[in-house]
Order: C-alpha cells, then sequence, then structure tokens
C-alpha cells in the first residue's frame, strides 16, 4: 500500500579498480619476495628432513655394524667364561678371575642389547620419515658417499652463510615486511584514486511506472574516489607498527646469520678434533689386530722361544675380546665424525649434493 518499497533490481553487476596508489608497487614488492621466502622456507624444511634421514640412515647403518662385532665379541666372551671356570674348579685360576670374566660377557651382552633397542629406533624413524616398512628394514654400506674433500677446512663462512637457505628465507621475510612498511608509509599525505562501477537491470512491477514518470530498465553508474589521508591517526600507527615490524624481522635475520656462522666455525673445529680421535681409534683397532695375531700365531706355533711360557687360551680369547672392543670404538669414532660432517653439509647448503651423489 503506497509508494513501492525498495528497487525493483533483477540483476546487478558491480566493478571496482585501482586507478592510483603510491603504496601498491611497494604492496606488490612485498607480495614477490615473501613468495621467495616462503619457497627458501620450503627449501631450508627438505634439507632438514634429508639431514634427519641422512642422520637415521648412518646411525642404523653403525648399530648394524657394532651389533655383528658385539656377538663375536660375546662369543669369545662365552668361551672365555668357560675356560676360566673350569681353571677356578682346576685350581689354578682364583674366583676373582672368572667373576672378570663373567662381568666382560654381562658388560657385553648390555651394549649389545642397547644398539639392538637403538636400531629398532633408528628403523622406526627412518619408516616414519621415508614410509618404508620398519620391518628388517636394512642398509648398504657402500651406498653412503663420504664427505666432500676439504670441507672441514673450508673458511669460507659468509659463502656458508648465503648458501643456507633458512638464513636467505630469514632476510627474504625482512625485504617482505620493509617493503610492506614502506608501504603503509605512502598511505598517509597521498592520494588514493579508485574507480567504480555498477550495472543494475530493473524489471516493471505493477506500481513503479505509477510512480516515475520515465522507468529505466537498465540503469548504470560510474564514478572516482579520491582520498587525501591528512589527518588519519590509524594509517600513521600502522605505518609505525609496520616499521617496527620490519625491523624487528631485519634483526631476527641478523641474528640468524650471526647464530649459523658460529656454529659453521664450531663445527668445523669439533671435525678436525673428532678426525683426530678418529685417527687414534683407527690405530688402536689396528694395534689390537696385530697383537690378536701374534697371540694366535703363538697360540698355535709356540713363541719359538726356549723355556718360554706357552700362551694360555684366556689370552687368546682376551686378545679377541679387546681387538672387537677397538674395533666398536673405531666405528663410534667414524660415526661421531659422519654426524659432524653431515650437520656441517647442511648449515653450508651441500647436503643435496651429497643426497643426489648416493643416488648415483
Amino acid at each position: 500500500y503506497g509508494f513501492p518499497l525498495g528497487e525493483p533490481s533483477f540483476f546487478t553487476a558491480s566493478a571496482s579498480s585501482l586507478v592510483m596508489s603510491w603504496a601498491q608497487k611497494d604492496y606488490m614488492r612485498a607480495a614477490r619476495t615473501a613468495l621467495i621466502g616462503a619457497n627458501l622456507n620450503l627449501k631450508d624444511v627438505r634439507q632438514q628432513v634429508e639431514l634427519d634421514v641422512a642422520l637415521g640412515y648412518v646411525q642404523l647403518d653403525n648399530d648394524l655394524k657394532e651389533i655383528a662385532a658385539l656377538e663375536q665379541e660375546n662369543s669369545h666372551a662365552a668361551s672365555l667364561v668357560e675356560i676360566e671356570q673350569d681353571r677356578v674348579r682346576a685350581g689354578v685360576d682364583p674366583r676373582i678371575d672368572e667373576l672378570n670374566a663373567e662381568l666382560t660377557a654381562a658388560q657385553v651382552d648390555e651394549k649389545r642389547i642397547q644398539l639392538g633397542n637403538d636400531a629398532e629406533a633408528m628403523r622406526q624413524k627412518l619408516a616414519h620419515l621415508t614410509g618404508l616398512p620398519a620391518t628388517d628394514l636394512g642398509t648398504v654400506s657402500s651406498s653412503i658417499p663420504s664427505a666432500p674433500a676439504g670441507n672441514a677446512m673450508s673458511s669460507d663462512d659468509q659463502r656458508a652463510v648465503a648458501a643456507n637457505p633458512g638464513v636467505a628465507a630469514a632476510y627474504a621475510t625482512a625485504r617482505a615486511k620493509w617493503f610492506t612498511a614502506f608501504g603503509d608509509a605512502k598511505q598517509n599525505y597521498r592520494p588514493l584514486a579508485t574507480f567504480g562501477a555498477e550495472y543494475a537491470l530493473f524489471e516493471e512491477t505493477p506500481g513503479y511506472t505509477n510512480y516515475y514518470k520515465t522507468f529505466q530498465y537498465n540503469n548504470v553508474e560510474l564514478g572516482v574516489s579520491i582520498t587525501f589521508p591528512l589527518f588519519d591517526a590509524t594509517r600513521r600507527a600502522k605505518a609505525r607498527e609496520s616499521t617496527a615490524d620490519a625491523a624487528h624481522a631485519q634483526a631476527d635475520a641478523d641474528a640468524a646469520r650471526d647464530i649459523l656462522s658460529e656454529q659453521t666455525s664450531t663445527m668445523r673445529g669439533n671435525v678436525r678434533e673428532l678426525a683426530a680421535e678418529q685417527r687414534v681409534a683407527q690405530v688402536q683397532s689396528e694395534i689390537a689386530q696385530e697383537q690378536l695375531k701374534a697371540v694366535e700365531t703363538e697360540l698355535t706355533q709356540g713363541t719359538g722361544l726356549p723355556n718360554a711360557r706357552p700362551v694360555a687360551p684366556t689370552q687368546a680369547e682376551k686378545a679377541h675380546i679387546e681387538e672387537r672392543q677397538y674395533y666398536v670404538e673405531m666405528l663410534e669414532a667414524n660415526l661421531a665424525v659422519m654426524k659432524v660432517e653431515l650437520n656441517l653439509m647442511r648449515v653450508t647448503g651441500q647436503i643435496d649434493a651429497w643426497v643426489g651423489a648416493s643416488l648415483k
């Protein structure tokens, strides 16, 4: 009843666009830089996964080698216990020698169990990272490439920092926030122009033609809006917030760079120290092998010296146990060096090439 309410629009369409903005280019630069940072973060995560898989695989390979050596050591320890038991019953050796043999066997068995549990944990970890079944997951030692030659002695830390995708992503994020801050600052005291258009198709319903002299089916509006933000406190506060956020991101990136540089220097020193310990362990293992050969020769052929005391069977078993112990220590030294080298390759951006070498 009365004048028709609303508008008789049957179909409407609207469009708007930016005509002029001093800040828009900075916002576009911020978006592009943020995308670069996101891709670098993705690369950083991928390299971390590669490192986790490599460390798990190397650890599992070492565990399996140590378990095999400890099983041999355990066999010799069991033989030593039996020999000492016979010698104690015969009154040749005191009871303490038998107890020491039993202690050696128990320690070997304890370490073997620990390594078995660690190997199972590594299988579970690799299964989760790779999607392979954990059951009977083994390794191929020959598939593990050595670390790049001279990696530990390299001193080009600046290149290492630049090659690290995590640090590069942090700087890309900081640059993106600086661009955003520049854009927010340009929102103040600079005009902003936008264009708008709207089209509406009206329908002729009962009553409208009685109140309008001319009724139009097609209707169009066009307009340009120009804003001069002269006294906009909100925009000024937003610009200060963006600047502070960008400065914070820049400081975080600098801190990440400095931490990486310190870690790189520390790891290079650790590699040199562990390489020296590795060499000591290798020499000790070689000495133990030569001593074992000498004991076995004397046990089978005699000492070759008149009135020399013959080698007791317990000495041979102890030599076997000692040789296996030094061999396990050498494996542990090799693993320690490999772990540090892998982490060093991770922070210096060489882990991708190392993984690629293992796949050839």
